[in-house]
């Protein structure tokens, strides 16, 4: 609890016109009742009322201030936080002309955050509300991008082949089938991907790197591969189909151990000691469909890092790829170097 200086002041002559109330201050003796309860009094209000000795500073939220905060937020990586300073935003600056781009920003912030789900029902209703405007055309793509950051390939299309149909310039359009096509790449689809870049018209094929884009993909495809039957046909033999994936290594190990059991196992049949020969047998048989198991998943592991490494190789090369991480507004539809899903 604290008094204003002005009410402290007045308290205080209260206090001495009681204190000289019955009498002039020469006829009140040193340590008389009167006056002690004074001085107590005095005491009580010095020490336990503190005194403001400064004006309270009133802070005022403005909508400059609060959008800025929000974005400090996002800048460094903060992405929940930022989501809820982009939402007090919206709440007391309803009618601001930047509401479009926070709710825009607060779908971005799931997608970095990897909230791909609430990303994707965050650019939806942008979508839904607005239809046709900047940040509707990039709630498209950005949309698309966290489908296949969950690994939905088709809705990601489904989500271009829509921004394609009611794309208002050639602009937008040429973004999205550049976007549809790195879709298409990421699906190993290299025909697809390069029918889909060559729908990009002339004016931007230099923007988007089209020529060294597709002499790339000529040049890396079709992709080494290996087949998971063949694997899982050489693993019969312990290690070999982890051999033929160039997993040595682990061929080794699986030869060994294998090698180790059946022989266990033979010692054991062979010198009469049936139940131990069984149990070893048991966890052979374990062991040995691990090998086979693990032979097919290395072959389906060796196709997916050959094909992400032709995805790496080309984003390096042609030093383009779609990316809506730091939008800005007032801009059109943008590119950045850098987009991995």
């Amino acid at each position: 609890m604290g008094l204003s200086l002005k009410s402290f002041r007045n308290l205080i002559r209260s206090l001495c016109r009681l204190r000289i109330g019955s009498g002039s201050a020469r006829d009140s003796k040193p340590g008389s009742i009167q006056e002690k309860s004074v001085g107590i009094l005095i005491f009580l209000l010095l020490f336990l009322c503190p005194i403001p000795v400064y004006a309270s500073q009133e802070i005022v939220l403005d909508p400059k201030s609060q959008f800025e905060f929000a974005e400090q937020y996002f800048n460094k990586g903060e992405y929940y936080r930022a989501i809820g300073e982009y939402e007090r935003f919206i709440y007391f600056f309803p009618t601001s002309p930047k509401v479009e781009f926070a709710r825009y920003m607060i779908g971005l912030s799931f997608l970095r955050g990897e909230q791909y789900e609430q990303a994707i029902q965050t650019f939806q209703a942008l979508i839904d509300e607005y239809q046709t405007t900047e940040y509707a055309f990039k709630s498209y793509l950005s949309t698309s991008k966290a489908y296949v950051l969950l690994g939905r390939y088709d809705a990601a299309l489904t989500s271009v082949n829509n921004l394609v149909t009611i794309a208002p310039d050639q602009e937008i359009r040429d973004e999205a089938y550049c976007q549809k096509g790195w879709v298409y790449l990421e699906m190993g689809l290299w025909e697809k991907a390069r029918e889909s870049f060559d729908k990009i018209s002339s004016q931007n094929r230099k923007r988007y790197n089209i020529k060294e884009l597709s002499n790339e993909i000529d040049t890396k495809t079709p992709l080494k591969k290996k087949s998971p039957t063949v694997a899982g046909v050489l693993a019969i033999i312990p290690g070999a189909g982890h051999l033929y994936c160039n997993r040595k290594r682990d061929a080794l190990i699986s030869f060994l151990l294998n090698g180790a059991m059946i022989y266990a196992a033979y010692e054991a049949f062979d010198h009469d000691l049936n139940a131990l020969g069984g149990i070893i047998t048991f966890f052979e048989l374990g062991f040995y469909g691990g090998n086979i198991y693990s032979a097919v998943s290395s072959a389906h592991k060796y196709n997916r890092d050959e094909k992400n490494r032709l995805l790496r190789y080309l984003k390096e090369q042609t030093d383009i790829s779609l990316s809506l991480a730091e939008p800005h507004e007032n801009r059109s539809l943008f590119l950045l170097c850098r987009f991995s899903f």
